[in-house]
């Protein structure tokens, strides 16, 4: 039996990264100013500080002014709002991104909320979920966006007669994946912990999104012979004896599911890479729109 084809996010990533640096070029040329990113970090999480400072790098080589922002764990909400509401005003500023989780004193929504919709890269403001619901533009959460790249790499734009499965409701990946699969014309089912016979709904997918945060929770005969499989999730397996760190898995039990998949995600070096190229990309277009400028095409 043939093994599934491995779906490269890493190298479709260096090209959109490629593709945005392009055109951020471009853009400098035609403005007078390189597209700016703003990352705001709260304390001192070590897995935001490694994501902030990848972030720096990648709109740096983008040819992106980026500005970071890094603020105490005890910093006041006041304070942090006072922040948001300056980058809002910030002529430089194309894109702002503040680094979650935030400390548990600080209200999340409020936070996001407090972004102006159009200066909200990650896509979480309630303003951009509302247009992605109604089918209008407006920023996408990185992450689906990068997934919906990939599908329609391998199986074309348009999506017409194929069942899709997204396995989780989060609304940073799972409820925006499922609206970008109905927009391209999938029938789509939002799967989640409490759906009745899982396995079962999984297996007449001939498209699977598993966003759920349990390490190879989706079994190699959960999936239909020749689907396409993204695998969203990233979780670390406790160490084995003697060795410091375990090993990174997705939510899907990649071995299985590649003798009986299609096309599938490796973890690491699938969907993951994608996210930040994303970013670049939404960054790029907010510069766009800030700027008066028409979108870039192609990206």
């Amino acid at each position: 039996m043939a093994t599934a084809a491995l779906i490269d996010g890493k190298a479709f990533a260096e090209d959109l990264r490629a593709r945005v640096g392009e055109a951020a070029a471009a853009f400098a040329q035609a403005t007078g100013r390189k597209p700016g990113l703003a990352v705001v970090l709260v304390g001192d999480d070590p897995a935001s500080q490694v994501y902030v400072g990848a972030k720096g790098k990648a709109c740096e080589a983008a040819g992106m002014a980026s500005f970071e922002h890094r603020l105490p764990a005890d910093t006041s909400e006041a304070a942090l709002l006072s922040l948001i509401e300056r980058l809002n005003q910030d002529e430089a500023v194309d894109g702002i991104l503040v680094q979650l989780p935030l400390p548990a004193h600080l209200d999340e929504q409020a936070i996001i909320a407090a972004i102006n919709p159009d200066k909200d890269v990650d896509g979480f403001h309630i303003s951009n979920a509302g247009r992605l619901a109604v089918g209008q533009a407006g920023f996408v959460p990185c992450t689906p966006l990068g997934c919906i790249m990939l599908l329609k790499d391998r199986l074309g734009d348009d999506l017409s007669g194929l069942d899709a499965v997204v396995i989780g409701r989060s609304n940073i990946v799972g409820k925006p994946m499922a609206q970008l699969l109905t927009d391209a014309n999938a029938t789509v089912t939002l799967a989640h912990s409490r759906t009745k016979n899982l396995a079962d709904v999984v297996r007449r997918a001939d498209i699977v999104v598993a966003a759920v945060g349990r390490p190879e929770m989706v079994r190699g005969d959960w999936i239909k012979p020749g689907a396409t499989v993204i695998d969203v999730g990233i979780n670390r397996l406790p160490p084995e004896p003697g060795k410091e760190k375990g090993k990174l898995v997705g939510d899907v039990a990649f071995a299985e599911a590649r003798d009986v998949a299609g096309a599938i995600t490796p973890v690491p070096g699938g969907v993951g890479p994608m996210t930040i190229a994303v970013l670049l990309r939404n960054t790029l277009v907010a510069a766009h729109a800030h700027a008066g400028q028409p979108a870039p095409g192609g990206l």
